[in-house]
């Protein structure tokens, strides 16, 4: 029996930050490469960079969300390539800018089938979702990590509102502990 943990693959990381101005996004999207904005569509301008791939919604506000990437450094990474673009604009961005992890989202594997009516009635309905005529997983609400895990029939997990890397590796080890505590995972 392989661990869980050694299956966690980061699948999404969303940021957010802020240049601290108002922007005229009609005018950036014209001198931006490869922007698109329409705001009959969306409020923001999407920018997305290639290497690391991601993309950047650029609002109005100054607020910029990074979602997409695939680990916390590429949200760095791309931000950076995003304010560099901004600068080169002659758009006064601030050396540093604050980025806030708002979400990680990560899968894993448990390696075994789960029967999720008894997981549903072993957790407990105070924590638990579970409609399978409306969606096939079971929706886990942890405390500590304050996360929630989808746990599917295969096994597969996606554990998302992580803020740390670590969060889903504490996840699963919850998620083995309560399932084996319970029987759960023979």
């Amino acid at each position: 029996m392989t661990d869980p943990k050694e299956s966690i693959n980061i699948e999404n990381v969303v940021a957010s930050t802020g240049i601290g101005q108002e922007l005229d996004l009609q005018s950036v999207a014209m001198d931006l490469e490869g922007a698109d904005y329409d705001p009959e569509q969306f409020p923001g301008l999407v920018y997305r960079t290639q290497n690391p791939k991601s993309a950047a919604l650029i609002f109005r506000s100054g607020k910029i969300v990074c979602t997409g990437a695939k680990s916390t450094d590429d949200v760095h990474e791309s931000l950076e390539i995003v304010f560099d673009e901004l600068r080169d604009l002659h758009i006064q961005v601030e050396e540093d800018p604050e980025i806030i992890v708002q979400n990680i989202v990560s899968s894993a594997d448990l390696g075994r089938n789960l029967n999720l009516n008894a997981i549903a009635i072993g957790l407990g309905l105070e924590n638990i979702e579970y409609e399978p005529e409306q969606f096939p997983g079971l929706v886990y609400r942890l405390d500590e990590p304050e996360v929630v895990a989808l746990l599917f029939g295969s096994g597969k997990l996606v554990v998302t509102g992580g803020k740390r890397v670590d969060d889903a590796r504490q996840a699963v080890d919850v998620i083995v502990k309560r399932l084996e505590d319970l029987g759960l995972l023979e």
